[in-house]
């Protein structure tokens, strides 16, 4: 069956949206693919469902070659299986909460292990019927906070999610094994550019998790590499601790009055003319600079956090909020510096933090200080800091957070080179849950030797309305989409430009000729401007256009490759032979 333009539901717009920050964004809703409803919330129109559907095609397809089974939840789910894992209290903001007309607690389905767990309990219990994998593809809705970038960070959005059951570990190990396989198989189909990286588990829990990730410099995610193999989201890097420092030589503490050193760099400046250091200069690195945030947990607890770490280096607050989840950071504002006035806002020091001050505060830092390391910090007292202040002999820290700023250049962990940083899109996140919910839930099955088990869950995510998103971010110039042949919503567009009855005819010829072959035809046949034709198919996306013009009077055809701009012609005679066998080659 044909499809026409003149026909099709769709309007292509001249300008970006008000609110479009990245260029998928920008794109699918000027080329009629999607449709902002409200912050966050998008309807699907026709070629953007086109695509979708063949994003969600590769996905089935992927899961079904490793044996996993299809299976589909209701969005509106229960409180009690959620209350049984405590989520309905960690998700806090993010959960869409709702009551039915007899007052009872629903919730929108942000993720749905509840459910497969509850699901498999009730129907299987013994280790014969392991492994097993489930799957299902439907949408989802999280209250996110600063919905962006279009379908990237919706409130509501489309996801694979599987789960895996097993008796034992080594058989979560295979499970999830196959999945990362299958994962990879469906990175490459979708055309993307990804990397692997090892990942926090935050509030799902669980050992080993992984994110697929697609390289794009308008990701949320930042990712770091090394030239050894090291690959891991920011929030994930791990700083290793120095050895500790023997400080039985280190001169005492003192207080120095640093009047003018509103910065980092002044203060280091005043330090090494009026107190240096007898073995080399201060630098910033040896600054102990105090943060202090506040953390508001899911029921409603607040306590405050003060973070120490080197003043070169500044919180990563991405990592600081993957570090205390479930818990909501927020500022430390000037009316809390007044309510606590034992903490002097810029001048902050070990003294006034940790278990056994007044303030009540707890005091993590950096793995950098360790025992023996010597510092310049605040005194508590404003226009004065404290040199040569040992950790270890001075001041005791509650522990350790490692949430500074990872930097270009910084050392692996692994110590397999420098680390380089780039931004990715998170396409995919894999888990080896362990047995977190089928404990609280309950699912144990009899073993071989007929003792009741608990099983062992392995969590395989993929955004399938967010590859839409990922592939028109990273398949885009400046005039338009530049769909891969895979998840185009049609495999050409013929454009019909000039009014002679010839040039119609023909086109319409072709474009049967081209369906009855198997191929999905996009016929422009609107009364329009050949210039308008070629703009639309060019913000449209289709990878090949045949433009049927003025070269038919010559017995000639225009074959244009979206991607590379390439043009040839083509003669009439055996254009549908040579068209079929270009387009499935």
């Amino acid at each position: 069956m044909i499809t026409r333009l003149s026909t099709l539901f769709v309007r292509t717009l001249r300008e970006d949206p008000a609110d479009a920050e990245v260029a998928s964004h920008r794109w699918l809703v000027r080329a009629g693919y999607i449709r902002r409803a409200a912050p966050g919330i998008y309807s699907w129109l026709p070629l953007g469902l086109k695509v979708l559907a063949k994003v969600e095609r590769i996905v089935r397809e992927e899961m079904d070659a490793i044996g996993a089974q299809e299976v589909r939840f209701p969005a509106l789910l229960p409180r009690e299986p959620y209350e049984a894992t405590n989520r309905w209290t960690e998700y806090g903001q993010n959960l869409f909460r709702l009551q039915d007309r007899r007052g009872n607690d629903f919730l929108l389905g942000p993720t749905h292990e509840e459910m497969f767990t509850l699901l498999v309990k009730d129907l299987y219990s013994s280790y014969k019927d392991l492994p097993l994998s489930l799957y299902q593809i439907q949408t989802k809705y999280r209250d996110e906070a600063r919905p962006r970038a279009g379908i990237l960070r919706g409130r509501e959005f489309v996801m694979k999610d599987s789960y895996s059951f097993d008796v034992d570990d080594a058989g979560l190990d295979a499970s999830y094994q196959r999945h990362r396989e299958a994962y990879i198989a469906i990175m490459n189909r979708l055309g993307l550019e990804f990397v692997i990286v090892k990942a926090t588990s935050g509030a799902m829990g669980g050992s080993a998790s992984e994110e697929f990730l697609a390289i794009a410099d308008s990701g949320e995610d930042t990712f770091v590499r090394s030239p050894g193999g090291y690959a891991a989201n920011v929030e994930a890097v791990t700083v290793p601790a120095p050895e500790p420092l023997d400080f039985a030589d280190a001169p005492a503490a003192r207080r120095v009055p640093t009047p003018d050193t509103p910065t980092i760099a002044t203060l280091v400046d005043r330090v090494n003319a009026e107190y240096p250091r007898d073995d080399r200069p201060w630098t910033g690195a040896d600054t102990l600079k105090n943060v202090v945030f506040h953390l508001v947990y899911p029921g409603g607890k607040r306590t405050i956090l003060a973070i120490g770490l080197p003043g070169d280096r500044e919180v990563d607050m991405k990592r600081l909020e993957a570090a205390v989840e479930p818990a909501e950071v927020l500022p430390f504002l000037d009316d809390d510096f007044a309510a606590n006035p034992a903490l002097k806002k810029g001048y902050i020091g070990p003294e006034a933090l940790g278990e056994k001050s007044v303030s009540g505060v707890r005091y993590l830092v950096d793995p950098r200080v360790v025992t023996g390391t010597r510092w310049v910090t605040g005194a508590n007292s404003y226009d004065t800091h404290v040199i040569d202040l040992v950790a270890g002999r001075d001041f005791s820290p509650d522990g350790v957070i490692d949430v500074a700023e990872v930097r270009e250049g910084d050392p692996s962990p692994d110590g397999s080179g420098p680390l380089s940083l780039a931004r990715g899109i998170e396409m995919g996140h894999i888990f080896q849950l362990g047995r977190k919910y089928a404990e609280a839930l309950g699912l144990k099955v009899l073993n071989e030797q007929g003792k009741l088990v608990t099983v062992t869950m392995g969590s395989y995510g993929v955004g399938v309305s967010r590859a839409v998103a990922a592939v028109a971010e990273t398949h885009a110039d400046e005039r338009g989409l530049v769909w891969p042949r895979e998840l185009a919503p049609f495999d050409v567009q013929i454009l019909a430009t000039g009014k002679d009855s010839a040039v119609v005819e023909f086109a319409e010829k072709l474009a049967m000729e081209l369906s009855a072959a198997g191929i999905d035809v996009l016929l422009d046949d609107r009364k329009a401007s050949p210039g308008v034709k070629f703009t639309d198919a060019e913000i449209l996306g289709v990878p090949t256009a045949v433009v049927v013009g003025r070269g038919l009077a010559d017995g000639l055809i225009e074959v244009r490759d979206r991607a590379s701009g390439e043009r040839s012609e083509l003669s009439v005679h055996g254009a549908t032979e040579a068209l079929v066998a270009l387009l499935l080659s």
